[in-house]
This record gives C-alpha cells, sequence and structure tokens, in this order.
C-alpha cells in the first residue's frame, strides 16, 4: 500500500465503465469534473467507492505511472493487469519508459499465469514477453484463450464464453 491520493487526477472517471450509472468506459463520467474530481463523491456507487487503481496502491508503479501524467490506468482483474489508455492518447502504452515497463511485468506474469491486457478504446492486445497479441474487439460473451508451452503463451485467441466453457 501507499500513501497516494488521486489528487488532481481522475482518468479513471474516462477510461472505466461505471455500470450503475450507465457509463461507458472511454468517455467522461457526467459527474466528474476533470482534474477536480467527483461532484457527488459521498454518494458515488459502490462500485466506485471499491476501485483504486494500482498507481494508488502499488509502490512498484512510480510517479511516472500516475495516470493523469501517464494517460494509462492499471487495473487488477482476474486473470492478471488490465492497462487501459485514455483514448485521447492511443499509443500511450508504447512510449517509454511505459512499453519496456509492461513487457517486463508480461514477463514475470507469465511465470505466474498472469495475463497482461492493453485496453485502447475497445480494442485489447494481450502483451507477452516476446510478443503482442491483438485481439480487436473482444465482446462481454467472448474470452481470451492463450495457447501455452510451459508457462509461455504462443498464441491467443477470441472465443465465445460457452466454447471456452467447453474447452476447460
Amino acid at each position: 500500500m501507499t500513501d497516494r491520493v488521486c489528487g488532481d487526477c481522475s482518468l479513471c472517471c474516462k477510461v472505466m465503465a461505471v455500470e450503475t450509472l450507465g457509463k461507458p468506459a472511454g468517455s467522461w463520467c457526467t459527474h466528474c469534473k476533470p482534474g477536480r474530481g467527483c461532484r457527488i463523491h459521498e454518494s458515488r456507487p459502490e462500485e466506485c467507492r471499491r476501485y483504486s487503481c494500482l498507481w494508488l496502491t502499488d509502490p512498484w508503479f512510480g510517479e511516472h505511472w500516475k495516470p493523469n501524467r501517464s494517460k494509462l490506468v492499471l487495473t487488477m482483474s482476474e486473470d492478471g493487469i488490465e492497462i487501459r489508455c485514455d483514448n485521447g492518447f492511443p499509443d500511450a502504452w508504447r512510449k517509454e519508459p511505459f512499453h519496456g515497463e509492461i513487457v517486463r511485468l508480461a514477463q514475470a506474469g507469465e511465470v505466474e499465469d498472469v495475463t497482461v491486457l492493453v485496453i485502447v478504446g475497445q480494442r485489447m492486445t494481450l502483451v507477452t514477453g516476446i510478443r503482442e497479441f491483438d485481439l480487436g474487439v473482444v465482446a462481454p460473451d467472448e474470452r481470451i484463450v492463450r495457447e501455452l508451452e510451459g508457462t509461455r503463451v504462443v498464441g491467443a485467441t477470441v472465443v465465445k464464453t460457452s466454447i471456452a466453457k467447453d474447452c476447460s
């Protein structure tokens, strides 16, 4: 844990979806005043209350990762780390030092079966230690299936959730 605070950062209010508010990912929340924060902070939805980006909670991510500086919001998912780009800066994740650090995260993640997924708008890219897999748009009823050789990811495809369950 860190003693960091959001301060002037509110990028999560743009890149994250908020189901209870009907807010899609990639557009500013109507309750957010960018750079100032949430106008309904005291009564904000539970999903917003529970949310913290990795920059707030994990000291591994240095000051350069602060979302309003990097244009990247990092979160944990069931499968690993999701890196959501501000859609106004779709190549932010490819710039250094971010890209190199993302590849190192992916290399370490392969050993622990942790995926690193970059999300730009609705497009997803699975990053591994040696390669990137452009997955395109992954629909809510679809799942990413990785092909492994040992712990190394050598392939990735997107399949309907019902098919993914049949494969497990």
